[in-house]
């Protein structure tokens, strides 16, 4: 009885300690991984200026052959309380995988730039990519497609034509705290391929915390053929607090 009694008595310790154990299994990966971003900048003296700028970009990748990707930005800054930037651009994108460098995409984007006379601008497109680098430290793709983009510019009706895109986009983790990303994206009306519309971006992004980080960025966006009396370039530098999920 006695040496039953001892032998209940490991096996329960032993069964405890085995479950106090941790796991040398990892955890899964998240599903969803992303950012938001907020920055304001305020200037007071012989200009009162005020600048706002507000974005997201979140990828949901259950590590099968389908990705999904959505970003957005908000600007808007305005000079002695006149308003002088005011921005929306939205995307939503979904890449599968064909190879492990080439891959399907499809697109719907959303842009609003109110001092390019663009009261909004609708397109969705779909194509293909290729992955020239793609390693743990380094991507970059370049793409194509196909679609339809409606355009409506302030005091115009809306004009539908078929869409032409083309972009490419890199990412380089140049150290455990610094990331340094950049793309261009360009898209062009079928029925009149002067009148282009071309996004680029680039910036550096360095962590301050786990999940923060401060990140610097230059936007330019131009649109070949305005309406009268608009530029074609519009330029912002943007300093913001990053928040990673």
């Amino acid at each position: 009885m006695r040496l039953g009694l001892i032998l209940t008595v490991l096996l329960l310790l032993s069964i405890s300690a085995e479950a106090q154990t941790p796991s040398d299994t990892p955890p899964p990966p998240p599903l969803w991984t992303g950012n938001f971003s907020a920055g304001l900048a305020l200037t007071n003296g012989n200009t009162d200026t005020k600048n706002v700028n507000l974005g997201f970009a979140l990828v949901r990748d259950p590590k099968k052959i389908s990705i999904i990707r959505l970003s957005g930005l908000y600007l808007r800054g305005d000079k002695q309380s006149v308003l002088i930037v005011n921005q929306t651009q939205f995307s939503v994108r979904d890449e599968l995988a064909l190879s492990p460098k080439l891959y399907a995409f499809s697109q719907g984007t959303y842009l609003k730039d109110t001092f390019k006379g663009i009261q909004n601008v609708y397109s969705g497109t779909a194509g293909l990519g290729y992955k020239l680098i793609n390693n743990d430290s380094m991507l970059f793709a370049a793409d194509t497609g196909l679609g339809g983009v409606w355009e409506h510019d302030i005091g115009q009706p809306r004009i539908g034509s078929g869409g032409y895109n083309a972009g490419e986009r890199f990412s380089w983790k140049a150290s455990k705290t610094t990331t340094v990303n950049q793309s261009i994206s360009s898209l062009w009306k079928t029925n009149n391929w002067g009148d282009a519309l071309h996004n680029f971006s680039a910036s550096v992004a360095v962590s301050v915390s786990r999940h923060g980080e401060i990140k610097i960025e230059v936007l330019d966006t131009m649109k070949n053929h305005p309406q009268p009396g608009f530029k074609k370039n519009d330029t912002s530098m943007i300093t913001a607090f990053v928040w990673k999920l």
